[in-house]
This record gives C-alpha cells, sequence and structure tokens, in this order.
C-alpha cells in the first residue's frame, strides 16, 4: 500500500475558488519556534499596535476591507496568529512579508522561523531564517535553485518530500520545474517544524493585527 506523503497539503495549492483552500491563490504562512502570538504580532505591526481575537472569516473581511481600499499592491495588511505545540503559525491572507529576503531578518531574530508562500500572480516562495539570517531560500518548482548563508543544510529533508537539491540533467518536466512543489514545501516545514499544515489549524481563534506597510 503507498502512502501519499503530500496529501495533506494539496488543499493548499487548490485553484482560488475552491471550497478546499479557503486561503485563496496569495497568502503566506510562517511558523515561529518559541515565540508567544502576541510577540509575533509585535514583528509584524508597527510599534504601539495592539492583537484582537478573531476568527478566520473574521480575519479574512478584514483582509479584504484592505485590498480594496489598496488595489492589493501592500499585501492583505494584517496577520492572524494561533498557537500550537512550541510553535506559533502566522498567516497572512493575500501577503507575503515573511518570506520576503528584506522582512526575514527582522521577523526571526532570537528564534527559527519558517515560511512558505503562494502568489499565482508571482512566484511561491519558501525561506529557513534563523537568528536573524536566512539559511536557505528557495522557489518550490525550482528547488535546486537555493541562496542563504547555508543553503544545503536542509538537503537531506528536502529529498524525502521529493524536492530535488540538484538541477535534473533531462528535460522530462518543462525547464526542470517540480510537480506538486507547494505542497512539497508544506511537507518540509512540516519535517522542520513538527506541526503540519492541516485545515484544522484555520479554526483558530487567531490573535491579529496589523502589518507594518514597511514591510510589504
Amino acid at each position: 500500500m503507498t502512502t501519499d506523503l503530500l496529501a495533506p497539503y494539496r488543499w493548499l495549492q487548490a485553484p482560488d475558488g475552491s471550497t478546499q483552500n479557503p486561503l485563496g491563490d496569495i497568502y503566506c504562512v510562517s511558523f515561529f519556534r518559541g515565540l508567544a502570538p502576541a510577540e509575533v504580532l509585535r514583528r509584524f505591526g508597527p510599534e504601539g499596535a495592539s492583537g484582537r481575537q478573531m476568527t478566520f472569516q473574521e480575519l479574512n473581511e478584514e483582509v479584504f476591507e484592505f485590498v480594496q481600499e489598496t488595489a492589493g499592491g501592500l499585501g492583505g495588511g494584517h496577520v492572524g496568529v494561533v498557537r500550537t505545540g512550541g510553535w506559533s503559525v502566522a498567516v497572512e491572507p493575500w501577503g507575503w512579508c515573511a518570506t520576503l529576503w528584506e522582512t526575514a531578518p527582522r521577523l526571526s531574530r532570537g528564534c527559527e522561523m519558517v515560511a512558505v508562500g503562494r502568489h499565482d500572480y508571482a512566484e511561491d516562495s519558501f525561506v529557513h531564517a534563523v537568528g536573524g539570517t536566512v539559511v536557505t531560500g528557495f522557489m518550490p518548482n525550482r528547488p535546486f535553485d537555493r541562496h542563504g548563508s547555508d543553503a544545503d543544510r536542509l538537503n537531506e529533508v528536502m529529498r524525502e518530500v521529493g524536492l530535488p537539491t540538484r538541477e535534473p540533467e533531462d528535460d522530462a518536466t518543462s525547464d526542470g520545474r517540480v510537480e506538486d512543489g507547494l505542497a512539497r514545501v508544506f511537507a518540509l516545514a512540516a519535517g522542520i517544524t513538527g506541526v503540519p499544515m492541516t485545515p484544522d489549524l484555520l479554526d483558530g481563534p487567531f490573535l491579529v493585527g496589523p502589518v507594518d506597510q514597511a514591510l510589504s
């Protein structure tokens, strides 16, 4: 009997509008080891901002309003954080801040952060940062093109989830792109954090706050 390693994560790459994926086609999910949700919010937000308890639906409504007012170019404007085990999980609907190389050092200072971003109109992305330094970062459909202070650190775990660490020599797939890259990086994130991104994490409740626009 064959087990589909990616089955728990395929919902995260379902098409926009699908009932399987309430996150849509632009979002970012980041994991912070050892930080409380309030501390994660402080890192994302402008100085002095406070958080409010919300459901995922209420977070989405806040994001929708912000996107309507700003035409979408500044991200979703809000982040929701929930605690699970020893990690806090931050969800940015219509956002991408945690995967930006300029932003990851600020967010990861003094801790470990793993971030995965989906952006159907640009590029999906993966970042692993520790202590304010990006260790490894790449696009999920081209994991062999990595950058960071120790770009090969995750090679063993990457191979376990089917992410090649060397560019294929044949042209079996178009320009070497990896099939199901987004689901594979969520499997990679789970391998690092021990926290699988399952739909029940969206049950919240979330601590929600604004995203500092300097991060966008």
